[in-house]
């Protein structure tokens, strides 16, 4: 080992412990948002996430859970470590992969380096290392539960070991390197899919080292062969041998009378068998290329192996197993994700295009009486002439979908976009705003964390910005210098090594544009999507490492000694990381955050013992069920998340007992609710029902499919619909009063029905089955509607509903003038006081980015902004004073700052007697919204939505302040209304 090698090994290693160090310090102690709580949930119990799955991560996450030695409250911490470790060994080959180049950028043997060539090497890749190491997007997925640190963890140790293969000379331990990574690309396969798009450019660095004479088409020919063995691997062998194996089922049970699974194993057998003749006959010719690739095809299958956990969990019902695939042909649609649809790539539709024909697609097959049978087949759509376009980018119909496409490419209502409307939004939104702004977050400066916010420039560090921004803990401006030192090293590749800078600028390509272009974004997201391309930004790092290279040819005419001209250059360098780590930390600290869980424990401590809890999207739902399926709290809730209540096997699961949770009360068969089965039904108003349907009766008829409710498809098929606007349930009205459900002062509204408009809109099937399961229920098990939930998922029964929380509770009362549910302020009162956490939400030191900022504190805030009203208008004055000083003792604008709820709190301190907090909100509210406002104006901010909220805070204070007889404080902040409603748009309703 040369003295290079040991001053490389040991570097790394101390690159390694400084990352880990970083990510364990600021990692999150409990259940992240997002994807992060189901995930650590599977892991624990080894259960099935949405699809596609990731079975290695989870087997490794349940590894890392025993860790907390019982302590329930530890495991989400634990699993968590598993990103943090990962990614630290990310670092770490990418610090050996940054040298690894290095030295060919230098062009010496590691035996005739200098010590001053050390050094420089070393630098590069410490640079390189630490700059990825505290990169935004990186460091954001390293402290969580999420797929993405080990995902990068693969990608790395793959190009690293390309190029470690590159540099061995002896055959044999070539073949082997190359089984190697294919193993590892095998088992990245069971955590995400990131780490086959390098497979094109790594192709290239086969090709130079295999062959003598280099070509252009040589290359091109190396490029689209990795392309094949990417296709082979993610079409051919993740879906495509389950697929197979799916057929040889279908015709052994169906054909040959044989039990489930016999054509399943059948295939394995045979599939295993020739792939084993296949490895010794190609020993026996010494065929030394055909046995290490199909040698490395069985480690890729070994790696691949660990999703039959998938297999095997499904079919023991866990409690969350999305999409059960416990058959073979269940499995290949869950690897296929065909639960989210497809997006167009090449050729497709856009958003204005409408289908003319429905054909019959693949044939959907269940079980039935020993036989495959298929009950529908996939639909096919055929579209009107001239509707399809090449590289559809504007496609979906989604929503709000087709308004934002022409808001974003000044489309006029009614006209078609042409190629160049679609190219435009290509490289405007989904290059420019989905990639592009995320890579000059990590390496120019990033404004704010909040939703779509854009980069700083140099220049903007003279910017007078509004507090609220100036003072966001991802207020971070690098001034370019990790963008201008990437830049100089890839000049100086290009300059000295053109081949790997081609090797580099293509895994660059796929791992950032070429994924933007496959994933083909719709015009809005759920959430910012920068996570998806760090890969792109793990490759920009490493010519970060090869600027300091470039330094140091640049200081060689001022410092002619090589080992002080490498120790500068290193030093010079290390001051962009430096930077980057300093700025980053307080926007990545998630060590004192427990809001993501406090907010699912105080969601399900609003419910009555029982109860059912409908929830809506991913922020809804995981949080719950990390804390009941981990942390086993409040297991007797049956949360119910409506985003999936709209397929058959989550309808299945829900009708069966889980925990202290009795099945739902569901009376529709699995039929009924079969996919393609009642999945959108119409409304269609028959006369004779116009004044309202019993709602009872029509599910009755729906589950007999009774022609009265009944119209045909043009498919020739029949479909129920909702024959009326209006629907009734009667109600057991004795029943009802022995269970003491309503407060005293609402107990006289209760009838022995109730009635109500949902409306002439289609039904979709979760709202069938919600209806269901409230006709059913027959008021024996309380039913809760998050407070979060869309409006149109209350299904307009808002004004049968009470206010116990977070939550609305539903009643079989109507409360006049309730039309968004009546306060019970007694429930509501001992709930919000007395059974709900707000851990670390007073501290100013603790980091809550915008996804804290939205849901989580708007319902609490509202919560108590409900409660207080209620109580002032009960004149219980002393427990609304209560109450208000909670709310804003435990959520402070030191911490959590004041929005457009808070300004509503305004008016009742005023008559609750706290003049003093009353005013001190409004002055800074105001202040706050009149800088906004001001900078909005200069530097021609056009995010109307903004400038609607601060317009609304301003108006809102106002009138707080002159309703309480403020007349000075009145007129000082209309002042500052009224100069602002002048300059911008009026205010949307």
């Amino acid at each position: 080992m040369t003295r290079f090698n040991r001053f490389n090994n040991l570097t790394g290693w101390i690159v390694f412990a400084i990352a880990f160090l970083t990510y364990a310090l600021t990692v999150e102690r409990t259940a992240s948002f997002w994807d992060c709580g189901e995930f650590i949930a599977c892991a624990f119990k080894l259960q099935v996430p949405h699809p596609p799955g990731a079975p290695f991560f989870l087997l490794i996450g349940r590894i890392f859970s025993m860790l907390a030695f019982g302590d329930l409250t530890q495991v989400a911490y634990w699993v968590n470590m598993v990103s943090v470790l990962s990614s630290a060994f990310t670092i770490l080959f990418l610090f050996w992969t940054i040298t690894l180049l290095g030295l060919k950028l230098i062009g010496k043997s590691e035996e005739n380096l200098s010590i001053a060539d050390s050094i420089l090497l070393i630098g590069a890749g410490l640079v390189g290392a630490l700059a990825y190491t505290w990169s935004d997007s990186f460091w954001f997925s390293a402290v969580e539960a999420e797929v993405y640190g080990m995902s990068s963890f693969f990608t790395a140790i793959v190009i690293w070991a390309v190029f470690k293969w590159e540099r061995i000379q002896d055959p044999a331990a070539e073949n082997r390197w190359l089984i190697f990574i294919a193993y590892l690309v095998g088992l990245s396969i069971g955590v995400h899919l990131l780490n086959l798009v390098t497979i094109p450019g790594l192709a290239l660095v086969y090709y130079y080292k295999k062959f003598n004479k280099i070509t252009f088409l040589g290359g091109l020919l190396a490029f689209i062969g990795g392309g094949v063995v990417l296709v082979i691997i993610n079409s051919g062998i993740i879906p495509g041998l389950p697929s197979m194996a799916g057929k040889f089922e279908i015709f052994f049970v169906n054909t040959l009378g044989l039990p489930y699974a016999s054509g399943t194993i059948f295939f394995i057998i045979l599939f295993l068998g020739a792939l084993i003749y296949g490895i010794r006959y190609s020993h026996q010719k010494q065929n030394a290329t055909l046995n290490t690739a199909l040698v490395s095809l069985a480690f890729v299958l070994i790696g691949y192996s660990c999703y039959l956990m998938v297999l095997v969990r499904a079919n023991y019902n866990p409690p969350i197993n999305e999409n059960n695939p416990d058959g073979i042909l269940s499995f290949v649609s869950y690897l296929k994700r065909e639960q989210y649809g497809s997006r167009p790539l090449l050729y497709g539709p856009t958003f204005v295009s409408r289908p003319v024909k429905q054909n019959r697609g693949e044939p959907m097959y269940r079980k039935q009486n020993g036989k495959y049978v298929v009950y529908d087949y996939r639909p096919e759509y055929e579209y009107e002439a001239n509707a399809n376009m090449l590289l559809p980018r504007m496609y979906s119909t989604q929503s709000n979908h087709p308004q934002l496409y022409r808001q974003m490419t000044s489309l006029p209502e009614g006209q078609k976009p042409s190629m160049g409307d679609n190219l435009g939004f290509m490289f405007s939104y989904q290059i420019g705003h989905m990639y592009w702004r995320y890579f000059m977050w990590n390496f120019v400066g990033r404004e704010s964390d909040e939703e779509g916010a854009g980069n700083l420039l140099p220049f903007d560090g003279s910017k007078d910005f509004p507090s609220i921004v100036a003072n966001n803990k991802a207020h971070d401006n690098y001034y370019m210098l990790p963008f201008i030192l990437g830049l100089i090293g890839i000049v100086i590749q290009y300059f000295r090594r053109r081949r790997d800078l081609l090797v580099l600028g293509l895994l660059f390509f796929l791992t950032g544009v070429a994924l933007v272009v496959y994933l083909n974004s719709p015009p809005t997201e759920p959430r910012e999507r920068d996570y998806i391309y760090v890969g792109s930004f793990y490759i920009f790092c490493i010519w970060i490492g090869f600027g300091v290279i470039a330094i140091a040819d640049g200081l060689a005419g001022i410092l002619k000694n090589a080992t002080a001209r490498a120790g500068l250059a290193t030093a010079l360098g290390l001051v962009v990381p430096a930077m980057m780590g300093f700025k980053g930390w307080d926007n990545h600290d998630r060590s004192n955050r427990y809001h993501s869980v406090d907010f699912a424990r105080n969601l399900l401590n609003t419910c009555a013992p029982n109860a059912i809890l409908f929830t809506g999207g991913d922020n809804d739902t995981f949080p719950l069920w990390y804390v009941q399926e981990v942390e086993g709290f409040r297991t007797d809730v049956r949360v119910c998340n409506l985003s999936l209540l709209g397929t058959d096997w989550y309808i299945d699961q829900m009708k069966r007992k889980t925990y202290e949770s009795e099945p739902l009360p569901i009376s529709l068969e699995h039929d009924n609710y079969i996919f393609g089965k009642n999945d959108i039904v119409p409304f269609y108003e028959i006369p004779g029902v116009k004044n309202g349907i019993n709602l009872k009766e029509y599910l009755g008829l729906v589950k007999t499919e009774n022609r009265a409710i009944q119209v045909p498809l043009t498919s020739g098929d029949m479909t129920s619909i909702l024959p009326s606007s209006v629907l009734f349930l009667p109600v057991d009205v004795e029943s009802v009063q022995k269970m003491n459900l309503l407060k005293p002062d609402i107990a006289p509204f209760l009838r022995d029905s109730i009635s109500w408009t949902i409306g002439k809109n289609d039904l979709y099937k979760s709202d069938l089955i919600m209806l269901d399961i409230i006709a059913t229920n027959n008021w024996k098990r309380p039913i809760y509607f998050s407070s979060t939930l869309a409006g149109s998922n209350y299904l307009n029964l808002k004004e049968y509903m009470q206010v116990e929380g977070y939550a609305y509770r539903l009643l079989p009362v109507y409360v006049p003038n309730a039309s968004d549910g009546y306060v019970n302020s007694d429930v509501m009162y001992n709930n919000l006081m007395t059974k709900m956490a707000w851990r670390e939400l007073d501290n100013p030191n603790t980091y809550y980015d915008n996804t804290f900022l939205g849901s989580p504190v708007f319902t609490a805030r509202i919560a108590f902004l409900r409660l207080v009203g209620q109580l002032i208008a009960e004149q219980k004055m002393d427990k609304a004073k209560l109450a208000l000083n909670k709310v804003l003792t435990v959520m402070p604008d030191k911490s959590i700052p004041y929005d457009q709820i808070s300004a509503n709190y305004i008016r009742p301190l005023f008559q609750l007697g706290e003049e003093k907090k009353a005013l001190d909100i409004a002055d800074t509210m105001a202040k706050r919204s009149d800088e906004n406002l001001n900078f909005a104006k200069e530097h021609g901010v056009t995010n109307q939505r903004d400038n609607n909220i601060d317009l609304y805070i301003l108006q809102t204070v106002v009138s707080a302040c002159r309703e309480s007889g403020k007349e000075e404080a009145a007129a000082k902040y209309d002042a500052l209304f009224q100069k602002h409603i002048a300059g911008f748009n009026v205010m949307q309703q």
